[in-house]
C-alpha cells in the first residue's frame, strides 16, 4: 500500500477569502486534488508540506479526507503555472511575480527568460515552438527531484522537427509540461539555440549569438508578454515541484518515453547536499 503525505494547501476560491486545507495523496498532486475537490472551482496557490503535529490521527483518516484550516494569510497573487507552487510560509519571497521577460546578462550567450500565469504557459511555449524556423530535437529530463532518486534521467529523440514536437507535447502535456519534476529542451542545431520549459515553468531562449534577437522580441509581443525590468520567478522563495494528480510516476512515465522512441542517454547523479 502505498504511502500518503499530508500537505497544507492554499486555494484561491470564486469568491471570498483564499482557505487553507490539510489534505493527503499519495504525492503532492494528489494531496492538492483532494483539496480543490473540496472547494469546487477552486485553484490552488501555495503548498507546504504538514507538520506531524498537525496530522489528523484516527481511522477515519484516508482518502479523501480533508481538514478545512480557515483563511490563508496573506499570499502572491500570481497565479504559477502548473507543476510548481510557492510554500505558504516564506511567501513574502514571490510578492511580486508576474508576467513578463526579460534579458539576462551574459557576455558569450543570448539569454531571454519569460514567464507567464497558469492559463498562458501552453499558449507561450507552443507558441515560441511554432514560429522557430527548425527544431531537431526534443530532450526530456526526469529529474532527481522526482520520487528522490538518485539520477536525473535524460531522454533524446532522433532527428525530427517542429511539427512531430508539437504533437508528441500536445499528447502528453500533463506527463510533460505541467509536471514540475520534467524539464524540456528543444534543440535547433543551424540556430545554435535551444528553447527550454525549466522545471520552475518559465520559458528560455539561449543562443550563442543575437542573431535571433528581434525575433525572440517580436514573437513574445504576439504572444502577450510584456519586457519588464524584473523578473520574480518561483525560485524566488522555498516552494514544491509536483505532478498532476492522475499523471505518470517516474517508472511508468520512462515507459511512455521508450514506447515514444526516445533513447535516454545519460542518468546525471544527483548533487550532494549539505
Amino acid at each position: 500500500m502505498a504511502t500518503r503525505s499530508w500537505h497544507r494547501v492554499a486555494l484561491a476560491l470564486p469568491t471570498g477569502a483564499p482557505q487553507v486545507a490539510l489534505a493527503s495523496g499519495e504525492h503532492t498532486g494528489q494531496a492538492i486534488a483532494e483539496a480543490q475537490h473540496a472547494y469546487p472551482h477552486s485553484e490552488p496557490i501555495a503548498v507546504d508540506p504538514a507538520t506531524a503535529d498537525e496530522i489528523p490521527l484516527g481511522e477515519s483518516v484516508g482518502k479523501g479526507h480533508v481538514v478545512r484550516l480557515g483563511d490563508a494569510p496573506p499570499l502572491a497573487a500570481f497565479k504559477f503555472p502548473l507543476g510548481v507552487l510557492p510554500a505558504i510560509q516564506g511567501n513574502a519571497g514571490v510578492a511580486r511575480a508576474g508576467a513578463g521577460w526579460i534579458e539576462h546578462t551574459s557576455e558569450e550567450l543570448y539569454v531571454v527568460e519569460a514567464q507567464v500565469d497558469r492559463d498562458h504557459l501552453v499558449d507561450l511555449f507552443m507558441g515560441m515552438l511554432e514560429r522557430a524556423p527548425a527544431a531537431d530535437n526534443l530532450e526530456v529530463r526526469v529529474l532527481d527531484h522526482f520520487e528522490n532518486a538518485p539520477t536525473t534521467d535524460v531522454w533524446l529523440t532522433s532527428r525530427t522537427n517542429v511539427k512531430k514536437i508539437l504533437r508528441f507535447l500536445d499528447d502528453h502535456d500533463d506527463e510533460l509540461i505541467h509536471n514540475g519534476h520534467v524539464e524540456l529542451s528543444i534543440y535547433l542545431r543551424a540556430q545554435k539555440a535551444t528553447l527550454r520549459l525549466t522545471q520552475h515553468k518559465t520559458v528560455v531562449w539561449l543562443a550563442n549569438d543575437r542573431a535571433m534577437a528581434p525575433d525572440i522580441e517580436r514573437w513574445l509581443k504576439e504572444l502577450g508578454v510584456p519586457r519588464v525590468t524584473e523578473l520574480v520567478t518561483v525560485e524566488a522563495g522555498p516552494h514544491v515541484h509536483y505532478r498532476l494528480a492522475k499523471s505518470s510516476g517516474r517508472k511508468r512515465l520512462g515507459e511512455v518515453l521508450y514506447r515514444e522512441r526516445l533513447r535516454r542517454v545519460d542518468a546525471l547523479k544527483a548533487a550532494a547536499t549539505d
